[in-house]
């Protein structure tokens, strides 16, 4: 029995690890991809904007 200890963490781990690879590949793809895209489109827009609003002698 002392094997099945021995063995038990590994495999809860290994586990776990599947269980986050997967969930990290499918939310790699479809509409939540449209939703990441569009938050850095909107946040490099903004960075952009901001920029060419400052003059020039504050830009270093």
């Amino acid at each position: 029995m002392d094997y099945v200890a021995a063995l038990f963490p590994p495999a809860v781990m290994a586990v776990g690890f599947t269980w986050l690879i997967v969930t990290i590949i499918r939310t790699q793809g479809g509409v939540n991809k449209y939703k990441e895209d569009a938050a850095v489109d909107a946040a490099l827009a903004a960075r952009a904007a901001g920029e060419s609003e400052q003059p020039a002698e504050r830009r270093a």
